[in-house]
C-alpha cells in the first residue's frame, strides 16, 4: 500500500446540528486506510479582503497553509439558493488568493452536497463544481453525491444510521482514493 493521503474536508454550513458536519463526520469514519480525512474549520475565517493579501490576518495565512499541504480536498455543503453558502465560498477565496498563488491548484476534490429536499443540493453541487474548475482543482465526477432527504440518516447523536447511504460513502471514499492516486501532483 501507497503512503496515506491527507484530505482536507471542508464543511459549507456552521449550524451546530449541520447534516453536512454529520456525513463529514461519517465520511471520516469511513476512510479506507490510504486516505486520513480531517476536517479543517472555516467557522473563525475574517471575510476575504483583497487589501489584506500582502499581509494576510492569522486565521486566513494558517487556512491557506493547511489547504496547501493537504493532498486533496472533499466539499461537504448544504444548498443555499441554489448556490454554496457564502461562509464556504469565504473560504474558497482565501485560499486561491492573491491570484496565481492559489492552494487549491491541482488538487483532486470531490463535492458532495447534503439537503433535507429530495434534490440533494444538486444547485450547490453545480456551482460549486464550476468554482473548482476555474481553480485547476480535478474533480471526482462519479459517483455523484447528492445526498438527499438526509434527515432520516441519523440518530440524535449524528451518527449515520442508513446502512444503504453507508455503503454509499464508503464506495465514493474507495473512488475517490483512486481519483487521488491517477491525479497526484
Amino acid at each position: 500500500m501507497g503512503r496515506v493521503k491527507d484530505v482536507a474536508v471542508l464543511v459549507g454550513s456552521l449550524r451546530k446540528a449541520s447534516f453536512n458536519r454529520m456525513t463529514a463526520n461519517a465520511l471520516i469514519e469511513l476512510a479506507p486506510e490510504s486516505l486520513k480525512l480531517e476536517l479543517v474549520e472555516i467557522r473563525d475565517l475574517p471575510l476575504y479582503n483583497q487589501d489584506d493579501d500582502a499581509a494576510p490576518p492569522a486565521q486566513s495565512a494558517s487556512f491557506k497553509q493547511r489547504i496547501a499541504q493537504a493532498e486533496a480536498a472533499i466539499f461537504v455543503t448544504p444548498e443555499y439558493n441554489r448556490s454554496v453558502p457564502g461562509v464556504l465560498k469565504n473560504a474558497i477565496d482565501i485560499a486561491s488568493r492573491p491570484y496565481g498563488q492559489s492552494a487549491w491548484d491541482k488538487k483532486p476534490a470531490a463535492v458532495v452536497t447534503v439537503s433535507p429536499g429530495a434534490i440533494g443540493g444538486f444547485g450547490a453541487n453545480h456551482h460549486l463544481r464550476q468554482s473548482l474548475v476555474f481553480l485547476n482543482m480535478p474533480t471526482l465526477q462519479q459517483p455523484e453525491m447528492y445526498i438527499g432527504n438526509c434527515t432520516a440518516l441519523f440518530d440524535e447523536q449524528g451518527k449515520l444510521i442508513n446502512d444503504s447511504t453507508r455503503k454509499f460513502l464508503a464506495q465514493f471514499l474507495e473512488r475517490f482514493a483512486s481519483w487521488i492516486e491517477r491525479n497526484a501532483i
